[in-house]
């Protein structure tokens, strides 16, 4: 068995939910590609060792990438990345014929040209109906027409059953070079049916993410920014597990670990505290439609709302199960497994979006860990670290992120605002 750290590349990445699982699998990203100038500028922030591509994979090319990425000649591993949804959503209308299901067709030319060993393509449950199977179908015959095999014994995998507090499901489609072994999909780690008697351990709860985390309510200062110091409780196991388990690859950050950022609080009206504060545990605010989270239970499917270019809805966010507020970008994303060394957009409306179209990082890596074992490589743990700095790209704006990156203002749309319920 090898050890080394094989190569990856994230096409679509967000802020990196992916890129962070497959990096405590024990993969060297060395590549990212977003189109958002904020995604990148926040992704780039927290991987700053690798490289963050801004760029619209429709007009990308592999050569191009593996330049940028300094990969040069070396074989690539895996490519992996989730191509935007909304025409296989449930939400809104289904539409297999959208637009911006091109976009997986653009997956498919990039993985041809790069030529990695594996491939894995995140999406929507949506995407596995019967009126979407004939483009599924199309798929899986551009692999198999072109040296490649895909798993066609697809699977439909749920968050809660690797670890992560929240009930979110997720079509996880894998691939392999025809000479390869297809990687298999992985077994539950973890139980969120509590009332089933499984010899896995129990997925923890919303109690055991958040609830030592201070209250953001006690701080003032978080009205007009998102992070304070603040003296943190002991972590408890699942804490432990997204900051540095046993089979935790990644490279350690050097943070202040005092400092709790995302944190900018949300300012309520006197009638939404007290509808919320009516609201019993584990049920949606009658009027908001606002679920509020149980303590003892698991948090409902974080949703990212629609981005600047139609229409700046932000989904609604779930009720803190014991403050009648909204919870912070930090409390959700503690839910979705990100360390709290991990940082988002200073603002709530980018902050919750980046956590909301994201893939946990705790299922990004259970499904890595599939592909490092059928490559056959042992990852090596790094010892280097890394001080994450430069903080002021979590700030920027959509025009100060796109200049940055040399790119259009309106790659992505301007942001239209309307009226949320507060």
């Amino acid at each position: 068995m090898n050890q080394k750290r094989p190569i990856a590349i994230d096409l679509f990445a967000g802020v990196g939910g992916m890129t962070l699982g497959f990096e405590q699998a024990g993969f060297d990203v060395l590549g990212a590609i977003e189109i958002d100038p904020i995604h990148c500028a926040v992704h780039q922030y927290n991987f700053p060792f690798w490289t963050t591509i801004c760029s619209d994979v429709s007009i990308i090319n592999a050569m191009t990438i593996k330049n940028l990425s300094h990969i040069g000649d070396r074989d690539i591993d895996v490519v992996f990345g989730g191509p935007p949804c909304q025409g296989f959503s449930s939400i809104g209308k289904r539409d297999p014929k959208d637009s911006r299901n091109d976009l997986v067709k653009h997956f498919i030319r990039l993985v041809l040209e790069l030529q990695p060993k594996y491939f894995v393509i995140e999406n929507v449950p949506g995407m596995a109906t019967k009126n979407n199977q004939i483009f599924l179908e199309e798929i899986f015959n551009k692999f198999n027409a072109n040296n490649y095999q895909i798993q066609t014994n697809y699977r439909i995998l749920n968050s809660a059953n690797y670890g992560v507090p929240q009930i979110r499901k997720r079509l996880f489609l894998l691939g392999a070079k025809s000479n390869l072994p297809l990687p298999k999909y992985p077994q539950f780690l973890t139980n969120y049916e509590r009332n089933v008697n499984f010899t896995i351990p129990f997925t923890p709860t919303v109690s055991q993410a958040i609830s030592n985390l201070p209250e953001v309510n006690y701080y003032p200062e978080l009205n007009y920014k998102d992070w304070i110091k603040v003296n943190y409780f002991e972590h408890n196991d699942y804490v432990q597990s997204i900051l540095n388990s046993s089979d935790n690859f990644s490279y350690q950050r050097i943070y202040d670990k005092n400092l709790l950022t995302s944190s900018l609080r949300t300012k309520h009206t006197k009638k939404l505290i007290e509808r919320f504060q009516k609201t019993p545990q584990g049920q949606k605010e009658p009027i908001s439609r606002f679920f509020k989270l149980h303590p003892e239970g698991f948090c409902n499917t974080l949703r990212a709302g629609t981005p600047s270019n139609r229409g700046s809805y932000t989904s609604p966010r779930p009720i803190h199960p014991f403050t009648p507020r909204c919870i912070t970008v930090r409390e959700a994303a503690r839910l979705h497994s990100y360390p709290d060394w991990f940082r988002f957009h200073v603002t709530k409306w980018h902050g919750f979006r980046q956590v909301g179209n994201s893939v946990p990082p705790l299922l990004a890596r259970a499904i890595a860990k599939e592909i490092i074992k059928a490559l056959d490589i042992l990852p090596i743990k790094p010892v280097v670290r890394y001080r994450l700095k430069d903080e002021e790209r979590l700030s920027f704006n959509n025009s100060q992120a796109a200049s940055y990156y040399n790119i259009d203002a309106n790659v992505i749309g301007k942001r239209i605002k309307k009226k949320q319920i507060t």
